[in-house]
């Protein structure tokens, strides 16, 4: 399923892995695209898009509904 976050706070290349890694480590399969210019992350993933907020929340980034 693909789903479509707006991120908030990432600032360089290494935000954009670590939002790509806490997705992975709870889908270890899901395909992960960032576009930073537009605060865009897509997701295509069978997670719930809590679980993928959440995780990319933990990392330290805000999450717009």
């Amino acid at each position: 399923m693909q789903q479509q976050f707006t991120v908030t706070g990432m600032t360089c290349g290494h935000c954009e892995a670590a939002i790509t890694r806490a997705i992975k480590q709870i889908d270890g399969g899901a395909e992960v695209k960032i576009d930073r210019a537009s605060n865009l992350v897509e997701v295509s993933s069978t997670q719930p898009r809590e679980a993928i907020a959440a995780a990319i929340r933990e990392e330290g980034y805000s999450v717009e509904a």
